[in-house]
């Protein structure tokens, strides 16, 4: 699973926002690395696989901006369960 946190120089939210994802990872026992990178991104954004963990059917935006929609922690914890292997294999033995 890819785990990846982007922020834009300066955010005020992205320290907060990152514990919440180290601490969502550990919750669950997800055997991830959190991807940091800083540059022109809405911020803080929290991206699953590539995924937006606020916005799904986005794709992810560019632009140094703090963002109106902050990750939360109900968000990050579902998308990291739904990407979950074991998640996966579930959803596809259920009848």
């Amino acid at each position: 699973m890819r785990v990846e946190l982007l922020t834009a120089p300066g955010c005020p939210h992205a320290s907060a926002v990152k514990q919440m994802v180290v601490d969502c990872v550990a919750e669950l026992g997800v055997a991830a690395r959190i991807i940091e990178k800083v540059g022109r991104y809405p911020s803080p954004t929290v991206l699953i696989n590539g995924i937006d963990v606020m916005r799904p059917e986005a794709v992810a935006g560019i632009g140094d901006a703090c963002r109106l929609d902050l990750p939360t922690l109900q968000r990050v914890r579902g998308a990291l369960r739904a990407h979950r292997p074991d998640h996966t294999r579930r959803q596809e033995t259920r009848p």
